[in-house]
């Protein structure tokens, strides 16, 4: 049988899970796809992260509260800085070491990764489509309770 992938590539995702009392809850994400070349970034960077952060923040009108974890990319020098340079619109508070369970962004991944847990590429784009589809289906899905179980399993408080 003749194969047409070389498993050199990778699809990186970044993403935002946002609560706001008295709102829908919101999703935002980046997607970045590897293929291998030379001079290419290997997966999200400190300014993808940044350009996320900005995104949301613009899309949601107001301040921005985030809890995230140790990821290498957060705790990046230009990060520490851009954060620094935003406080008027961005409070960070870190989570501790290895808290996947606090991380309701986590959950959002489970439910990507269990979607195309069997789907058969033929190459790299497939994939990246496929994550980008499941990605919107769970962004615009007319009931929100798919977000909101990933925002409360993590002991968030959902009451105003």
């Amino acid at each position: 049988m003749r194969v047409r992938g070389r498993g050199s590539g990778r699809v990186s995702m970044a993403g935002l899970t946002c609560y706001k009392p008295g709102k829908r809850s919101r999703m935002f994400y980046s997607v970045r796809e590897y293929r291998g070349r030379k001079g290419e970034p290997k997966g999200i960077g400190w300014c993808d992260l940044r350009d996320l952060l900005v995104r949301a923040h613009i899309q949601l009108g107001g301040p921005i509260v985030l809890v995230w974890d140790n990821l290498r990319m957060h705790l990046a020098e230009e990060m520490r800085r851009f954060i620094a340079d935003h406080t008027d619109w961005l409070t960070v508070f870190q989570l501790p070491s290895y808290t996947p369970d606090l991380n309701p962004q986590e959950g959002i991944w489970s439910l990507v990764k269990r979607d195309i847990g069997n789907f058969a590429a033929a190459d790299l784009s497939q994939i990246t489509r496929a994550v980008k589809r499941r990605l919107k289906q769970i962004q615009y899905r007319p009931d929100p309770d798919l977000v909101d179980g990933c925002l409360t399993s993590t002991g968030l408080r959902m009451d105003d």
